[in-house]
């Protein structure tokens, strides 16, 4: 059984005017990331929206000395960037579709997501989203640790360091054992 995990694919972290924004990188990843989420929802696989939620003023979570604040609760930077959002809308109230607020990097950091994987008897995770060398990065390092089978699409994930989303895209194969679909399949 496989699952689909779309990591962080907002506004804060995508649109130009978002407040961590990968930008271009981002934004040009949209239509595959939406595609493969589609097949996914289609084909009644799992598919989970872990989506990273900050509190403003909250200046004891240590990515507050790192990043500017962002995916602020209650703000637009929150939510879904571009046509992810009205296919997470029409979707959010089927069995197959979960959404997860994270603190952390990792989708598994204090969430509940290992639970639900194996409730479902889900063996193999397909990672999109952002940022390729954080989320997705922390998420797959966690999820090789708990036996899961990686597969990471290239053309759907996406960084605002060049250097740092190749890098991660050779560790996760070289060193996790992923399955990287290349960009132009």
């Amino acid at each position: 059984m496989k699952a689909l995990l779309s990591i962080d694919y907002t506004v804060d972290f995508v649109a130009d005017e978002g407040r961590l924004t990968t930008g271009k990188a981002g934004q040009a990843i949209e239509k595959r990331l939406v595609d493969q989420t589609r097949a996914f929802i289609e084909a009644r696989d799992y598919v989970v929206f872990a989506i990273d939620r900050h509190d403003a003023g909250d200046h004891y979570h240590p990515e507050s000395r790192l990043f500017p604040p962002h995916n602020l609760a209650g703000t637009s930077g929150r939510e879904l960037y571009g046509t992810l959002a009205p296919l997470y809308q029409e979707n959010q109230t089927s069995e197959h579709v979960y959404w997860i607020d994270k603190r952390h990097y990792s989708a598994f950091s204090g969430t509940d997501l290992d639970i639900r994987l194996r409730e479902r008897g889900i063996t193999e995770l397909y990672l999109t989203g952002v940022c390729t060398d954080i989320c997705i990065l922390h998420t797959a390092v966690d999820a090789y640790n708990l036996g899961y089978q990686l597969v990471i699409d290239a053309g759907a994930v996406a960084s605002f360091d060049a250097i740092g989303h190749e890098w991660a895209l050779r560790h996760f194969e070289q060193t996790l054992g992923a399955k990287i679909i290349a960009k132009e399949d």
